[in-house]
């Protein structure tokens, strides 16, 4: 029993964090991109899937700034273990690589 309510648990995380990302729910934070360059979509964070699992202390204010804007995030320090690269490193969660860009420039 206690496999299938960690199974179950688990797939709910999953659908709750596609569904806020392919939808933008309210309380996600779109990080829109200065130019339109290879028409890239831009990356959406689903802050709410990530608050439900981790405290505020985690990432604020040591890896994001509490101020919108306050930092330029590029792909380049993301994939240099900046930002959303500290976590999304394929030990803690899936790496950010070329194969995985669908999962945050989600076209809306």
């Amino acid at each position: 029993m206690m496999r299938f309510l960690c199974r179950l648990g688990a797939g709910l995380v999953v659908l709750s964090w596609l569904g806020g990302a392919a939808f933008g729910a309210e309380g996600d934070v779109v990080f829109k991109r200065e130019s339109a360059e290879g028409e890239t979509p831009p990356a959406v964070f689903p802050h709410w899937s990530h608050r439900i699992r981790y405290k505020c202390y985690v990432c604020h204010p040591g890896v994001f700034k509490m101020q919108a804007n306050a930092e330029a995030i590029t792909m380049d320090a993301i994939m240099n273990g900046k930002f959303c690269g500290v976590c999304h490193n394929g030990t803690i969660a899936w790496p950010v690589t070329f194969d995985t860009c669908n999962r945050c420039h989600t076209p809306k």
